[in-house]
């Protein structure tokens, strides 16, 4: 597996290691789309769960941050259970599970709510390091109108009542 890079070039890295800022990273790799029909919050054997892939994406996600010296000061993570495994696997802190986090992708009417909730997280943060949100596509792109792929970090700093993009770090 390659290292984590920053897109295009060091001042994600820099930005990062300098702190205040917040990674919104959608879980690693869960091959698939959604949940099935039998998906139950908690029952990790009911969920679309991390493949052994996804699995070591997300471990060497975690040593590259600590190789780059990137200060995490808090981590949190979607109840579902690909989620909180890629924060756990990523060993950057202790994962707290946040359900404002958790995805609507088939509760569509919780949107703007969990949206709301995770874009005033982000906008109260000061630092000195950063926060690490472990979560889906779907409420990532709800927070910065971008795609993003699995294991892929979007880097973004509050600034006043904007989200600015500060860059991506992918596989």
């Amino acid at each position: 597996m390659l290292p984590i890079t920053a897109q295009a070039n060091d001042t994600t890295w820099q930005a990062l290691q300098e702190g205040g800022l917040v990674i919104l990273m959608r879980h690693s790799l869960a091959p698939g789309i959604g949940d099935p029909p039998e998906f139950e919050r908690g029952r990790c054997r009911t969920q679309r769960n991390l493949s052994e892939q996804g699995r070591a994406q997300a471990a060497a996600m975690g040593q590259t941050l600590r190789e780059q010296e990137v200060t995490i000061d808090a981590v949190y993570a979607s109840h579902w259970c690909r989620a909180l495994e890629t924060a756990e696997l990523m060993d950057v802190g202790e994962v707290e599970a946040a359900p404002w986090l958790d995805s609507f992708f088939q509760e569509r009417g919780e949107q703007s709510a969990r949206t709301q909730t995770a874009r005033e997280r982000i906008l109260d943060w000061q630092g000195p390091g950063n926060l690490l949100f472990v979560t889906h596509q779907v409420n990532i792109t709800a927070l910065t109108r971008s795609g993003v792929g699995s294991g892929e970090m979007i880097v973004v700093r509050p600034a006043g009542n904007e989200l600015q993009v500060v860059g991506r770090l992918s596989d």
